[in-house]
């Protein structure tokens, strides 16, 4: 009489299982992905979630404290300031997505093809790399808007410039250590390409670091977005940006404070909340902490 023994299924866990459960352990991290969900959300449902129009004066509302009218009071033109932060998280959210991924897709185009091929085409490539990365990454962004011109879109690629380096150097460092792996070596015995080679067998390794680093950059991006609004290279009026509405509001700085105060605080915790995220996610990926 034979006997059939199943393994319980609490013990087979898949990769994905296993990252939640290891990330779940990261309490602050939790929180922080709460509250980006949140400004998404906000920032996605924009129209129905904000009380005024964000471009829309109000002179008889002039600089107006937080009231029950204006929740976080009004601008120097009677704008709701409430309404124009939801709409601001809808550009600070946009610039860094886009230019994360664009600076990060570059990146780890570059880096693959660096590290898989090596010689001269790596000689070149990363010494591309290391002149961007002599370069301050504010001072790559201001010389990149001024070539193009002052804009959101501009701003993108600007920061989507000085993102490239640094995905690059990190996966150039995983391909180098992942093509001398059994697993890559045996493949390539049996024939496979080496365009299945780098996206099938490296690239998987190598996307654990591009996650961390890509959460910690959205954090950078939003802020040097700010950053180029503030000196008004990025968004231009009256669009609703968090750096253009600090801009807007320094000249009232001891006369109407909620004016600057409450923008510095949307970048400020958005800021915080991509950074504990990238700390998190840091946890649960790195076979070292584990």
């Amino acid at each position: 009489m034979s006997a059939t023994f199943a393994a319980p299924s609490s013990a087979i866990r898949t990769p994905l299982g296993e990252f939640w459960r290891r990330f779940c352990r990261q309490k602050r991290a939790l929180v922080a992905l709460a509250l980006i969900v949140l400004l998404i959300l906000a920032a996605v449902f924009a129209p129905f979630v904000t009380p005024f129009d964000p471009a829309a004066p109000d002179y008889d509302s002039l600089l107006d404290g937080p009231s029950a009218a204006h929740w976080l009071g009004t601008d120097a033109y009677g704008r709701d300031i409430f309404s124009r932060i939801i709409w601001g998280g809808r550009v600070s959210l946009t610039v860094g997505f886009l230019s994360v991924a664009l600076g990060g897709v570059a990146g780890i185009v570059i880096g693959l093809i660096s590290g898989f091929f090596g010689g001269w085409i790596d000689g070149v490539l990363m010494r591309l790399m290391d002149v961007l990365l002599a370069f301050p990454g504010i001072i790559l962004a201001i010389g990149v808007v001024a070539l193009l011109g002052p804009g959101i879109d501009n701003v993108i690629y600007s920061i989507a410039v000085f993102s490239v380096p640094v995905f690059s150097r990190l996966v150039r460092g995983s391909t180098l250590s992942l093509k001398q792996t059994l697993y890559v070596q045996a493949a390539r015995c049996i024939g496979v390409g080496r365009t299945t080679l780098m996206l099938r067998h490296i690239l998987p390794g190598a996307m654990p670091g591009v996650i961390v680093y890509a959460s910690l950059r959205l954090g950078t991006s939003i802020l040097t977005a700010a950053s180029l609004s503030f000196i008004g290279l990025g968004a231009r009026p009256p669009s609703a940006e968090w750096g253009a509405m600090l801009a807007d509001g320094r000249s009232y700085l001891g006369v109407a404070d909620h004016v600057t105060l409450f923008p510095g605080l949307a970048i400020f915790i958005t800021v915080l909340a991509f950074n504990l995220l990238g700390d998190g996610l840091r946890d649960a990926l790195d076979p070292k902490l584990r």
